[in-house]
Order: structure tokens, then C-alpha cells, then sequence
């Protein structure tokens, strides 16, 4: 009996999907989900035969994750799977065709933290790999704002927020090629989230270099 489409795909984020339906994440790629929860962008990526790897500092959703590979029988060992910060992750560099890091961006406490995480995900982006980011922005929208980069969204939360220049000086100090020009959707009265999707050059900076003063 065929899949339905949330057996297939889970709660995929939209934009990720998008990569998928433009085929520049593929079955057999591996793939890092970086900030994975509890593997909402996995299920499809499982069942395709990805070589699926993730962190997450929540370990109910990593354990989720390993539970979820499992079921789905992927004989993808647990190890691939960890509990880690997005700055200290465990795995080598270059190893990923794709990284991923959606909705945990914005997570970030300051200037230095926001840099660390970036540059610990371009590190696992292999030559010629992709990274997707979606990540709440001040673009579009306004924000009481309580420090530097950091702003009060809608639901009262304080958030680490880029603005276009921010996301095109680093896309330019990475050495970084742009797979789409940046996307934003604003959520009434609430927030901004903006998709970042970078192609690494097979020659490439091998860390980005802050580009805030």
C-alpha cells in the first residue's frame, strides 16, 4: 500500500522540501542535520537511503532520532546520531553533501556564538556541498531591540537576529555561492525567517571570517 504523504515526508519544513523537489538533496547523499529536534526533516531522508547523521542538544530528540532510523530499518548505526552543540560537533570535517541547520540560528547568545555555530556547520559542508539555513531575520519586520544582534520577536523571546548585509558579507567572506537569493517569510506580528542556502566552491575558505565589527 502506497505512503501517504505524511508517512513519507513527516512535518518536513517547506523549504527543505523545496530542495528536495529541485533535486539538490538526493537519495544516497549524506546528509548532517544540525539542530535535528526530533528528526521532523529526517523522515523522508531516512527512507530514501540518505546517509543520515545529526546533533541536537536535546537528548529526548536525539534519542528520538535513533529510534525513528530504526524503525525505519536503516541500519545506519546509532554513533550517527548525537547529542553535541552545533560549534563542538563530532564528526569530521567535509564529510556532508548537505547540512542543514533550520530554526536554530537564532538560538544564538551573541556575535561570537552566532560565528562559532557558522563556522563549525560550513566545516562539515564537503567541497562542492550545500548548506540550507532558515533562521529568523529582522528583514521585513521591526524589533524592540535589547543588544547587539538581539531583539524581543513577537511571543516576548529574545532572539539573535541578521539582517540582509550580515548574511551577504558572510555568504562573501565564506567564499560562499548563493543556491537561491535570500527568502523571507514574514509572520504577522510575530517574526521574520529567512532561508540561506550556500553552495561551497570546490576551492573555498576553510572558515569563515567574521564580518561584523
Amino acid at each position: 500500500m502506497p505512503l501517504t504523504l505524511q508517512e513519507q515526508f513527516g512535518q518536513i519544513d517547506i523549504y527543505v522540501f523545496d530542495q528536495i523537489l529541485r533535486g539538490n538533496i538526493t537519495g544516497g547523499m549524506t546528509v548532517l542535520d544540525a539542530g535535528c529536534g526530533f528528526g521532523r526533516n529526517l523522515v523522508h531522508l531516512l527512507r530514501e537511503g540518505c546517509r543520515v547523521f545529526a546533533v541536537d542538544a536535546n537528548p529526548a530528540g536525539v534519542d528520538h532520532v535513533r529510534r525513528l532510523s530504526a524503525a525505519l530499518e536503516t541500519g545506519l548505526p546509532e554513533t550517527n546520531f548525537q547529542v553535541a552543540a552545533i560549534e563542538e560537533m563530532p564528526f569530521p570535517e567535509e564529510f556532508a553533501d548537505v547540512v542543514i541547520c533550520n530554526s536554530v540560528l537564532h538560538f544564538a547568545r551573541d556575535d561570537d556564538h552566532f560565528h562559532a555555530m557558522l563556522a563549525g556547520l560550513w566545516r562539515a559542508v564537503r567541497p562542492g556541498g550545500m548548506l540550507f539555513c532558515r533562521l529568523g531575520s529582522r528583514i521585513g519586520m521591526d524589533f524592540e531591540e535589547v543588544g547587539e544582534n538581539r531583539y524581543i520577536v513577537g511571543d516576548g523571546q529574545e532572539w539573535f537576529l541578521v539582517d540582509e548585509s550580515m548574511l551577504l558579507d558572510y555568504t562573501a567572506t565564506m567564499e560562499a555561492v548563493l543556491v537561491d537569493p535570500l527568502k523571507t517569510t514574514i509572520v504577522q506580528d510575530y517574526r521574520c525567517m529567512t532561508t540561506w542556502v550556500l553552495r561551497k566552491p570546490l576551492t573555498h575558505a576553510s572558515t569563515p571570517h567574521s564580518p561584523i565589527p
